[in-house]
């Protein structure tokens, strides 16, 4: 009877052992799922990249702290090209800057649907905002001025609305040219959107995020030579998101660099 009741424990032991073990793995997969992830975003004004640290709070949400960086357009930048001469490149006729943004934040993603397998969907929603640096600087243009009837010196100025038609313009100037008389503005921005995380690979994210976001500034940012310069960009963005699953108790596993090493192997 003793060695009956012996036995008897030692195999309820092992079973809640067991048990256990299964509550650790579970709590491992879902408490442990912090994401480290990148994106590039296609804007309605514009083109950026993004970096984005997801770190779980409970088991529906997770805290976001991200950094991006893209460009502002105005609605009114056309590309031309002078009509009178040949071999000469494109340019935005009237553009006085080129506009860059670098902002950071913080937010906050909840999960609306979890995927039901390695094949499905996560749908989820987030938000984040914070502050913003917009950074101007002016464009230069390589400028026609007649010497005779059939040579030319070109300059590199600034457009001129009261001096310059497209006539004038040879081409747009080196980018460089100029990036000494930057100028900064601060401000602040939010978006937010929704996840769809697709991926077929359980360490791995794959993403297409869509959603709307603004970046307001004091005043206007002068991109174009005209009185429509706004100081409150307002756009829709959809993006590509790729990344890993962050997991401390087994840091090998989760290296960016594995993103190519899975996908090769796959």
């Amino acid at each position: 009877m003793k060695k009956l009741l012996f036995t008897a424990v030692v195999l309820l032991f092992g079973a809640v052992s067991l048990f256990a073990q299964g509550e650790i793995d579970e709590q491992r997969s879902v408490f442990f799922r912090n994401e480290r992830s990148f994106a590039i975003l296609l804007n309605s004004d514009g083109l950026g990249v993004s970096y984005r640290e997801a770190k779980r709070k409970n088991y529906l949400n997770k805290r976001l702290l991200e950094i991006d960086a893209g460009t502002l357009k105005h609605p009114k930048e056309y590309k031309i090209s002078n009509p009178y001469t040949t071999g000469t490149g494109t340019f935005i006729f009237g553009k006085l800057n080129s506009v860059f943004y670098l902002r950071g934040g913080i937010g906050q993603q909840h999960e609306i649907y979890q995927k039901a397998d390695l094949g499905g969907v996560a749908i989820r929603y987030f938000y984040s905002a914070g502050p913003v640096l917009g950074l101007y600087k002016p464009i230069y243009y390589w400028v026609l001025y007649p010497i005779t009837l059939i040579d030319y010196e070109i300059r590199a100025e600034k457009f001129e609305v009261s001096i310059h038609d497209p006539s004038d313009i040879h081409s747009k100037a080196s980018f460089f040219k100029g990036i000494n008389e930057t100028k900064v503005l601060p401000g602040l921005y939010a978006k937010g959107g929704f996840n769809f995380e697709y991926s077929k690979q359980d360490k791995v994210i794959h993403a297409i995020e869509v959603g709307a976001q603004i970046n307001a500034f004091p005043k206007s940012i002068p991109i174009m030579a005209n009185s429509h310069n706004k100081a409150v960009y307002f756009s829709l963005f959809v993006s590509y998101r790729f990344g890993v699953i962050i997991d401390p108790l087994h840091p090998e596993e989760t290296k960016i660099s594995n993103l190519l090493k899975r996908n090769k192997d796959k």
